[in-house]
């Protein structure tokens, strides 16, 4: 059986940090408020003229170097996004132009919050169907300009930044004993379109928009959905919470990551959590935390990690790896 195995992971976090601090110099807010409700302490924020492209191909270029690959031996790039260069084309297509890929396919996959589990198992699929023997998979995001900067109940929670993994075909005997993606599943619901969304689009409005977001309602429906999918991967993967050694969510707020935890039953230690110096950063999210998690040593090969998100959409979906 082909696995998708990964090979590397690569992130990019733009210069400029922006504390709680200094958002409370700006607007109706303070350190301890936000801290209080959502973990955050600190994000990063693209400088003037940084794009999604620009931070997606920094993250893509440090994992293409740590997998000892060049782009020319890629055949797919997937990337996450919900904060494109252009309404069209897709901001994959620039990446690889960026990178010198000249063969092989490039797309962007949107699916808010999600986008990263989205394409994963997007690339997995297309890697098990023998379509491509190599992928580049990116969660990139500019959150910070489609923010209504006099929100305080949306501004304070995102950030910007990057994150991206190698895959590359391998073989397997089919079973949770092997290295590579296990099993992903992924849902949505548009019933629950007005809990988060932004107020503008090219055939709406004409204009980008802002974010909106009722967060009572996305806490309610993240804690839920998400065990649940955990729960729904690992009997895929046949395997129990138990089995887990880490768990890698989308970090959109702490009361989240922590109260998915203890319905999982898993211990703090065995939870990835960077959104105190991140922020929320959409699809950027997830592969920012496995890179933290690689670089330290925490995530080794051989280890289970479970990938977790919800977002816009409502879309929410996990994916298990062997690592």
């Amino acid at each position: 059986m082909i696995r998708s195995i990964v090979e590397s992971c690569g992130a990019y976090l733009p210069e400029r940090v922006v504390t709680n601090a200094e958002l409370a110099g700006r607007i109706d807010t303070s350190d301890e408020w936000i801290v209080q409700r959502t973990g955050i302490r600190a994000r990063h924020i693209a400088a003037d003229g940084e794009f999604t492209s620009h931070l997606a191909t920094k993250a893509a270029s440090q994992a293409l170097q740590r997998a000892g690959m060049t782009p020319s031996a890629l055949d797919l790039i997937v990337l996450a996004t919900s904060t494109p260069d252009e309404t069209f084309p897709a901001t994959a297509t620039a990446v690889q132009a960026n990178l010198g890929m000249t063969r092989g396919a490039a797309f962007d996959v949107q699916a808010v919050c999600s986008g990263f589990v989205y394409a994963l198992a997007v690339a997995d699929s297309l890697i098990k169907n023998g379509m491509a023997g190599t992928a580049l998979v990116i969660g990139a995001e500019t959150f910070s300009r489609i923010l209504d900067w006099n929100d305080r109940g949306t501004c304070v929670l995102f950030g910007d930044g990057a994150g991206a993994v190698v895959l590359k075909a391998g073989q397997g005997q089919g079973t949770a004993a092997d290295r590579g993606v296990l099993a992903s599943t992924l849902h949505s619901d548009g019933r629950h379109h007005d809990l988060l969304y932004v107020d503008g689009g090219p055939s709406t409005t004409g204009t980008s928009g802002f974010l909106r977001m009722q967060g009572r309602e996305v806490f309610k429906h993240a804690v839920t959905n998400l065990a649940a999918v955990v729960g729904e991967t690992l009997s895929k993967a046949g395997l129990e919470a138990k089995d887990i050694d880490w768990l890698v969510p989308h970090q959109a707020n702490k009361r989240i990551i922590d109260g998915t935890g203890r319905k999982l039953g898993l211990p703090d230690d065995k939870v990835v959590q960077t959104v105190e110096r991140h922020a929320n950063t959409s699809a950027a999210s997830i592969p920012l935390a496995l890179e933290a998690a690689t670089s330290d040593g925490r995530i080794r090969r051989g280890q289970i990690v479970m990938l977790e998100a919800i977002g816009g959409g409502l879309a929410w979906g996990a994916n298990i790896i062997r690592w």
